[in-house]
């Protein structure tokens, strides 16, 4: 087993609200700033959110896309992931929107429909910075995170049509078999590369059980044909994201996914994020992959096939 590891940052995602930390990357030139020091920290890969630049509201506006993607591509190699999953709420159209006009070398993929709770998240927080924040949190306690099939079925063809690799997003073992399902379409090529994502409200939760569980189900449906990373959600990053690595896999972190440095101490960017885990694969005998060594791995298009 070769001892580089992928490490996926995702930077500011639609889930936490500005008034949860002063740290989150609201506009194109901070989520362009966090995600290069992200990558000089060790990220060799980028998975981006837009929000609107005024009130940190999630965004599917694909001028704001263009607008960070540019900045990240004109300073680092890292690879760049635009999200697919968008802003919850959005329409299937809205969500492809900035994927069509940038064609990435990689796009998350939500390969089922699941309840998607944050509205835990209003109790412990005091004061709102902005109207938006707690509508857009209690709403999810009566809220579909809506992938049908069909769904799934149009954005996989789209993302075959640019050449972009889909980053298959499973909350649930059934989105295996899900994906399993599209592979026998002749929908997915190998490697595919997977995101176990363990600890959502709606979604499996955060244990080694489970994460065997992932592995051991993907194993019999995908043999030795893909990729996979760990995310496992708020204080469960970097333990979990521990386990995965010494089992092989990548790991995601970044602010879209934990707030926290360590118990209780907000993280201040993403690459202090990053630096964590980069430093506990060097404890472990790991290296942080290149972002060279993860497009050989994932057999990505290139940077130069990009529209940014």
């Amino acid at each position: 087993m070769p001892p580089e590891r992928i490490i996926n940052c995702a930077v500011t995602g639609a889930i936490h609200v500005p008034s949860q930390t002063p740290y989150l990357p609201i506009t194109p030139a901070q989520i362009a700033a966090d995600a290069i020091a992200a990558a000089d920290a060790g990220a060799a890969t980028v998975h981006l959110h837009a929000r609107h630049p005024d009130t940190g509201q999630p965004s599917s506006d694909p001028e704001l896309f263009a607008d960070f993607c540019g900045r990240i591509a004109a300073q680092s190699e890292v690879v760049i992931g635009i999200t697919t999953g968008g802003g919850l709420g959005m329409t299937p159209e809205q969500r492809l929107a900035a994927v069509q006009r940038l064609q990435p070398e990689l796009a998350s993929l939500n390969m089922g429909s699941i309840n998607f709770g944050l509205f835990p998240m209003k109790d412990r927080i005091a004061s709102y910075q902005h109207e938006w924040e707690a509508e857009y949190l209690e709403m999810t306690r009566d809220f579909v995170f809506r992938n049908t099939f069909r769904d799934c079925d149009r954005m996989l063809r789209l993302l075959r049509d640019v050449g972009t690799k889909p980053e298959l997003e499973c909350y649930d073992i059934g989105h295996l078999y899900n994906t399993a399902h599209f592979v026998d379409q002749g929908l997915l090529e190998p490697p595919f590369w997977f995101q176990f994502i363990m600890g959502v409200l709606g979604g499996i939760g955060p244990s080694v059980e489970n994460l065997l569980h992932f592995k051991t189900t993907a194993d019999r449906l995908f043999g030795s044909d893909y990729v996979w990373s760990v995310l496992a959600a708020g204080k469960h990053e970097m333990s979990l994201g521990t386990v995965g690595a010494v089992l092989g896999g990548a790991v995601r972190v970044g602010l879209e996914d934990n707030l926290y440095l360590s118990k209780g101490v907000l993280a201040r960017s993403n690459a202090d994020l990053v630096a964590k885990m980069q430093r506990i694969l060097n404890e472990l005998g790991l290296q942080a992959a290149t972002p060279a060594q993860a497009r050989q791995l994932l057999r990505l298009k290139g940077r130069s096939q990009t529209r940014f």
